[in-house]
């Protein structure tokens, strides 16, 4: 088994800057070369990402952690004193690395569900999305409903909701389960597979860069799923200091500051079709209150 490397992480100013654990069982792959640590050293704090869903989570030109998680969780250590790392790690591995100990904390877009919460604690949410579907131009389908036929062939990453999804409502469709949205998205591209099931963010995107292949099919055919950050179950302090900090951002503009850092073009495209952003919980309230 090789050593595990990190990749410690320079707060570069409040909006600047932004090992893949397959499993324990297949080792360990070194992590990416870094900056020096921020906080003060007193507490470290290791948190894990799979760095391959920018700008949420992702690499800077120079091969840094950069995005949105990264910053937020920046941000968190400068205000709670921690000298932060990140780990870049396999999307399979990031609940087995707070369970073998090799991570403190994940945030790395995962949706919180009832499986996960069995094998480690989560926050509060501090952001919410919806599946879309990433279908071929000349598929036919319109709905998550016609991919639920017997000659329809549906790509889902491993693992992710979109997998969970369909595995539970197309039930008539072949499911191909692939290990990253990439692959997934060439499915589609070249025609072996007639839909991805995704986030919003990732369909937009792959349909605009494909727009002569693919179509975008936003339909809110699942309840809005809630993201969050993972901690080893048990571990109420840093819980509860990262949950104090989800608070604080959703009232003081941090969630803001990052959408105008990272998303500018995605959030005014997803206002002009009506979709709902990332950072907006008003949504929630108001049915609490009705």
């Amino acid at each position: 088994m090789r050593t595990i490397s990190t990749v410690s992480v320079t707060r570069r100013g409040a909006l600047a800057g932004t090992l893949v654990l397959a499993s324990v069982a297949t080792g360990m792959l070194a992590g990416c070369s870094g900056q020096s640590g921020s906080g003060d050293g007193s507490r470290p704090l290791r948190v894990a990402m799979e760095l391959a869903y920018p700008p949420f989570e992702g690499k800077d030109d120079a091969g840094n952690p950069s995005g949105v998680s990264v910053t937020f969780m920046q941000d968190f250590a400068e205000a709670y004193g921690y000298d932060l790392s990140i780990e870049n790690v396999s999307f399979d591995g990031l609940i087995p690395s707070l369970q073998t100990g090799q991570a403190d904390a994940v945030m790395s877009s995962i949706t919180i569900t009832d499986e996960r919460e069995e094998e480690v604690d989560f926050t509060d949410p501090y952001a919410v999305a919806q599946l879309a579907i990433l279908a071929g131009a000349n598929s036919g389908v319109e709905s998550a409903e016609d991919l639920n036929q017997s000659d329809k062939t549906v790509a889902v990453k491993t693992g992710s909701t979109g997998d969970v999804y369909a595995t539970k409502h197309l039930t008539n469709a072949e499911i191909l389960r692939l290990a990253d949205e990439s692959a997934c998205v060439t499915e589609v591209v070249q025609g072996r597979a007639d839909g991805f099931l995704y986030d919003q963010l990732t369909i937009y995107r792959n349909n605009q860069a494909n727009p002569d292949t693919t179509k975008a099919v936003f339909i809110p055919f699942q309840d809005p799923e809630y993201w969050g950050i993972a901690v080893a179950s048990g571990n109420d302090e840093l819980r509860e200091e990262l949950n104090s900090f989800i608070a604080e951002s959703k009232e003081n503009g941090e969630f803001d500051r990052l959408t105008d850092t990272y998303l500018a073009d995605e959030k005014a495209a997803f206002d002009e079709l009506g979709f709902r952003w990332f950072f907006d919980f008003d949504e929630d309230n108001n049915e609490d209150e009705a």
